[in-house]
C-alpha cells in the first residue's frame, strides 16, 4: 500500500486526506500548528492518523508522495529534505484532479481572482450546470471529488497552489493580471512569481481556452516569449474576445453579447475586466447570453472586496480587507469618488507603494497606518503633506479615521498588506473592521 503524507490539516489538507483514504492509500497527516477541532473530527471519523504541534520526520520522510499545504514554502527545511530524497511533492488540487473527469475552469492573477471565480460560478449555476466551487474559496476540491460528482469545477488558484501542480490541465485558464505580490516567497525575484502564475497554462491543448487581459504588460511580454497550446481569448482595449465600446461591454467569444456598462452589478474599472473574463468563459462553455446577462446584472459581489459597511455621520465606510497587495489597493482607490481616509498596513510582502502614489495624492486627505511595523509606510508617505495617524491596532485605526473624516467622505480599509501581524486572516481583519464600524 502506497504511503501518502499530508502536510497541513486545514481545508485543503483534510480534504486531500479523506480522498486519499478512500482511494486506498495509507495516510498520515502532520501539522506543525494546532489542527482545528472540525478538521480533527473529520480525520477521526475517517480513521486517519494525524499529529499536530510537530512533524515526526521519520514518518514523513518515509512517504511515497507528499501533499503539501500551499502555505508551506518550498524553502522549509522539511520540504528540502523531501526534495533531496526525490519524494514527489504535489498540491491538493493536483491530487484531486487525478480522480475526476470534470471540466476545470481555473482562475489566477494578482487581483480579482475571487470576484471572477465567484461570478463564473454564479453564471454556471444559473445555467443549471452541475458545478462545484473550489481552490481558495469553497470546500476543498479533494473533498468534493471524494463526496460529490460535479461535471464542472470553478477553481481559484494562488501562485502557491500552482507551484506544486505538474500534470493538472485547465480546460479553461484565466489569467487576470500580474503585479508584484508575495515576493517574500519567491526570493524577491518577480520573474519567479510570474513563472508560477503562468503554470496555469501548462498542459493545455488547442481544445482548451486561455483567457487573459491583453493590456497587462507582464502577460503580454511573457506570451510573446512562449508557445502556448491553447486557443487564446484576449480581453481589454486591445482584446478581441471582450472589450468596452463606448458605454457598452461587448463579449464576442461566441454570439456577440452587448450590455450597457451601467447595468453591471459590479462597478469600477477592475470589475469591467472581471466581468469580461467571466463572460468569455461562459461563452466558451456555450452558456446562453441571456443567462450571462442575468448574472452580470444581479451578482452581489464577494465579502471583503469593496464591501459597503455603513454610513456614519455622513461618512461611508468601505471594507476592502481583501486588498492584500498594492495593485488591489490601486483599483480600490481608482473607484473612489469622494475625499478618502485610507487605512492601510499589515505584514509587508516586499511592497512597492509608489504604484498608488498618484491616487493617494489625488483622492486621500488622511492616511491611517494599522500594523505592528509601520516604518516603511511612514518613510514612503511621510513627505506627501497628508495627515497621518499611526496605530498598532484596529480600534485605534477606526477611531482615528472616524475623527479625521468629514461629512461626505469615504473611509476605505484597503490595507495593501497581508493580515498576519494582527489578524488570523484578511476575513478576520474585515469582520473586526465591520464590527468596530457598526459600533460607532
Amino acid at each position: 500500500m502506497s504511503k501518502i503524507v499530508i502536510l497541513g490539516a486545514g481545508e485543503s489538507g483534510t480534504g486531500a486526506a479523506i480522498l486519499a483514504k478512500e482511494k486506498g492509500f495509507e495516510v498520515f497527516v502532520s501539522d506543525m500548528g494546532e489542527i482545528k477541532a472540525p478538521y480533527r473530527a473529520l480525520l477521526d471519523q475517517n480513521g486517519i492518523a494525524w499529529e499536530d504541534g510537530q512533524h515526526t520526520e521519520l514518518r514523513i520522510l518515509n512517504a511515497d508522495e507528499v501533499i503539501k499545504s500551499p502555505g508551506i514554502p518550498l524553502t522549509a527545511p522539511l520540504i528540502q529534505k523531501l526534495q533531496e530524497l526525490g519524494t514527489p511533492i504535489i498540491s491538493e488540487i493536483e491530487f484531486a484532479a487525478r480522480y475526476t473527469k470534470a471540466k476545470m475552469i481555473c482562475i489566477t492573477g494578482s487581483n480579482g481572482k475571487t470576484t471572477t471565480t465567484s461570478l463564473i460560478f454564479d453564471i454556471l449555476r444559473r445555467a443549471g450546470l452541475n458545478v462545484g466551487l473550489a481552490g481558495n474559496i469553497g470546500a476543498s476540491l479533494a473533498l468534493q471529488v471524494a463526496h460529490e460528482n460535479h461535471d464542472y469545477y470553478v477553481i481559484e488558484l494562488s501562485s502557491f497552489q500552482l507551484d506544486n501542480m505538474y500534470d493538472f490541465r485547465a480546460n479553461i485558464a484565466i489569467l487576470l493580471n500580474i503585479t508584484p505580490d508575495h515576493l517574500d516567497r519567491y526570493n524577491f525575484e518577480f520573474q519567479n512569481y510570474v513563472n508560477a502564475k503562468f503554470r496555469i497554462t501548462q498542459n493545455q491543448t488547442k481544445d482548451d481556452a486561455f483567457i487573459y487581459w491583453s493590456e497587462d504588460p507582464v502577460i503580454d511580454r511573457e506570451i510573446k516569449k512562449m508557445s502556448l497550446g491553447a486557443t487564446l481569448y484576449p480581453f481589454g482595449k486591445s482584446g478581441n474576445a471582450a472589450y468596452i465600446r463606448g458605454n457598452d461591454l461587448v463579449v464576442e467569444a461566441a454570439e456577440p453579447l452587448v450590455m450597457p456598462y451601467a447595468e453591471l452589478s459590479l462597478q469600477g474599472k477592475h470589475n469591467q475586466l472581471n466581468s469580461m473574463a467571466a463572460s468569455i468563459a461562459a461563452q466558451v462553455l456555450h452558456i446562453k447570453n441571456e443567462t450571462i446577462r442575468e448574472s452580470l446584472k444581479q451578482f452581489a459581489g464577494v465579502e471583503h472586496r469593496l464591501q459597503y459597511v455603513a454610513t456614519v455621520r455622513g461618512v461611508r465606510w468601505i471594507n476592502d480587507s481583501k486588498a492584500t497587495n498594492v495593485n488591489s489597493c490601486w483599483y480600490a482607490l481608482e473607484s473612489m469618488t469622494t475625499p478618502t481616509v485610507l487605512i492601510l498596513g499589515g505584514k509587508d510582502k516586499g511592497n512597492d507603494y509608489s504604484e498608488i502614489d498618484e491616487l493617494v495624492r489625488q483622492k486621500c486627505h488622511t492616511l491611517v497606518f494599522m500594523g505592528l511595523h509601520n516604518e516603511k509606510l511612514r518613510e514612503h508617505f511621510g513627505g506627501f503633506g497628508l495627515k497621518i495617524i499611526d496605530t498598532d491596532n484596529l480600534q485605534d485605526a477606526v477611531n482615528g479615521a472616524y475623527n479625521a473624516a468629514n461629512e461626505g467622505d469615504t473611509v476605505l480599509l484597503s490595507p495593501c498588506c497581508a493580515s498576519f501581524d494582527l489578524f488570523k486572516s484578511y476575513e478576520d481583519r474585515g469582520d473586526q473592521f465591520m464590527a468596530a464600524v457598526r459600533k460607532l
